[in-house]
């Protein structure tokens, strides 16, 4: 595995950092990074728009994305090849994934599709169409679940502060929830 990279902040490019020692030279074929900065420059934007297509807001993809980094920073080596790097953020961040929906939503879900993601990890993806499909979804809706899955999701308000702009009880803003996202998922045709 090599060294051990040094530790940064989530906020940080890995290398940036003044105090770090200089890099120490190692070959580089084609196949591989040249250090951690490569790593983290080709695969954050491709993380990122895999963490917000599953998450749907800028603040949770962001923070995910952030995580996926800190959770490989140590035990991934430089010297993997393209391939394996790619492979083993994608496997993190399905396990980072799950965390985020087991503590949020108390769901257990794995909601990357591995072969998928790693095809669109090879390449650019166009803009996503997903806006569209939420105004499509939302007006499909009551007008009492469309509002609810707005605040909270769209808008990423708590249940608290959702239950207060509805004017009802936070357990009814439970239940509201929770039955208009089932009411989503028929709408849908169990897509999601």
């Amino acid at each position: 595995m090599g060294d051990d990279p040094p530790r940064h902040s989530p906020a940080a490019v890995p290398g940036d950092s003044p105090d770090a020692p200089p890099p120490r030279l190692h070959s580089v074929g084609s196949d591989t990074y040249s250090g951690w900065r490569a790593i983290y420059l080709d695969n954050v934007e491709r993380l990122y728009r895999i963490m917000y297509a599953h998450v749907g807001n800028r603040a949770d993809a962001e923070d995910l994305t952030s995580e996926v980094f800190q959770a490989a920073l140590k035990p991934l080596r430089v010297s993997a090849s393209i391939g394996e790097v790619r492979a083993y953020l994608l496997a993190t961040a399905r396990t980072v994934l799950a965390g985020h929906w087991q503590r949020h939503y108390g769901l257990e879900v794995t909601a990357i599709d591995l072969e998928r993601e790693r095809a669109s990890m090879d390449h650019a993806q166009p803009e996503s169409d997903a806006p569209q499909r939420v105004r499509t979804l939302l007006a499909d809706l009551p007008e009492r679940y469309a509002e609810i899955l707005r605040l909270r999701f769209l808008e990423s308000r708590s249940l608290k502060d959702t239950a207060r702009a509805m004017n009802i009880s936070v357990g009814n803003a439970k239940v509201l929830q929770h039955r208009a996202l089932q009411r989503a998922a028929t709408t849908q045709g169990g897509e999601a």
